[in-house]
């Protein structure tokens, strides 16, 4: 026999992480090459993102203008790409194969994001080294959320994520252990 609906048994059977809602969720992977150049360096940092990820690159493009490393302001220097869903998982679960599954509890902000780099494609699964790409890594920045994130980047009727519905660092690495089996290097 079960308790009924309201009474403080039954909600106490219920603990917090039972609750679908309330679990955490990948909500995107933005995968970032940065070269500092445009022309043939970031046309191979492209053909990287393309071959890591599956998904076209899109350019970055420069925010200022900086003589002393000969940037101009809106010129293309580097390329990014954004996963969600299945597709960010799963590129996910292979960029921390490439880095043992080891990450530092510093790279995990306040609400739960975290970012970490990977210095070579060559470190991912089934990569081989081409000689007319060279070497090139890649940073990685994740976000993570939980179900209702939406009314924050919605165009109509936006509103700010309540502190109660984001994680935050000690949150995020019980996620990341037990989805993704990380170990962090103390």
């Amino acid at each position: 026999m079960s308790a009924p609906a309201g009474s403080a048994a039954a909600v106490a059977a219920h603990a917090p992480d039972e609750n679908p809602l309330r679990k955490l969720k990948v909500v995107k992977v933005v995968v970032n090459a940065g070269v500092g150049e445009s022309g043939e360096t970031r046309t191979k940092a492209e053909k990287v993102l393309r071959m890591v990820t599956h998904q076209k690159p899109v350019a970055t493009r420069a925010h200022s203008t900086n003589r002393d490393f000969g940037i101009r302001e809106g010129q293309e220097i580097g390329a990014k790409t954004t996963l969600r869903g299945p597709r960010a998982v799963e590129f996910l679960d292979r960029a921390f194969e490439a880095r043992d599954r080891q990450l530092d509890p510093e790279s995990i902000d306040r609400f739960g994001n975290f970012s970490f780099g990977i210095a070579d494609y060559t470190d991912f699964t089934g990569m081989k080294y081409d000689p007319q790409i060279g070497i090139h890594g890649m940073d990685i920045a994740v976000e993570i959320g939980r179900s209702g994130w939406r009314v924050r980047d919605r165009r109509a009727r936006s509103a700010p994520i309540p502190r109660r519905l984001r994680s935050n660092r000690d949150e995020t690495r019980r996620f990341l252990e037990q989805r993704f089996r990380v170990t962090f290097v103390e």
